[in-house]
């Protein structure tokens, strides 16, 4: 049965999926499983000797070696921007997209802390805008929060700051999701977008621009933003912060 598990089963689990799935999907799937067991008032030693053992077996067989997405940097950026603007498409899109992929760099956001994102968590103030991220991956409740701030770029073409603006301007959002859904004829919905919308943006865009695309994800928007950012001499520990 499911639930409550036992070491043993579980291991057989991990074994199971291994045949298609990497090493990181399957710890993930272990720290999800030892989540649910807890949530639901049972113990699931997750860190029994069993699971361990099975686990470092998997990752000598398969190899632990795994090649991450590529950073989105300054060049792809404003690569990407450029190519919206040419585009012949109604300016609500335009802005809306630009706001996307320029906040999502910007504020070194994940994917899922970008479209969760609502018109009453933004404060806009003379050096910029203030977001508060209700929750994250690793605020998973929202207990915490923290507050992420945006200064104004010096090239209004590239800043999140004033590409924000004019997307709020022009789709009227006064409420709720930032970042929304089109119908048929542009039509805004009122339903937040997915995160996998964000890296089909992403990637149309990037092709758009002239670079292979497939190395690339939501992910590469944050990633971006710390390389830039190790780049421009910042240390490690503000890039964290």
């Amino acid at each position: 049965k499911a639930m409550p598990s036992e070491p043993k089963i579980l291991a057989l689990y991990l074994t199971h999926l291994s045949k298609k799935s990497k090493v990181s999907t399957l710890k993930r799937r272990l720290v999800s499983i030892g989540m649910v067991h807890k949530l639901k008032g049972h113990y699931l030693d997750t860190k029994h000797p069993i699971i361990i053992e099975n686990l470092m077996g998997i990752k000598r067989t398969m190899g632990s070696f795994q090649k991450g997405k590529k950073p989105i940097l300054i060049n792809h950026l404003k690569s990407i921007i450029n190519v919206i603007n040419e585009q012949k498409i109604d300016e609500i899109k335009k802005a809306r997209d630009k706001s996307i992929i320029l906040l999502g760099f910007g504020g070194g956001f994940r994917r899922s802390e970008l479209i969760s994102i609502d018109k009453e968590d933004l404060e806009f103030v003379p050096e910029g805008l203030k977001i508060i991220i209700k929750r994250s991956k690793t605020d998973q409740y929202g207990e915490e929060g923290m507050i992420k701030g945006l200064p104004y770029f010096s090239n209004e073409i590239y800043c999140p700051v004033e590409n924000l603006k004019k997307w709020l301007e022009i789709s009227k959002i006064n409420i709720g999701p930032v970042f929304r859904s089109f119908s048929k004829g542009l039509k805004l919905k009122n339903t937040r977008l997915t995160d996998q919308s964000v890296v089909l943006l992403i990637k149309k865009y990037l092709n758009m621009a002239g670079f292979e695309n497939s190395n690339y994800s939501g992910h590469s928007l944050r990633s971006g933003f710390a390389t830039v950012a190790a780049d421009s001499g910042a240390d490690e520990r503000s890039i964290m912060a």
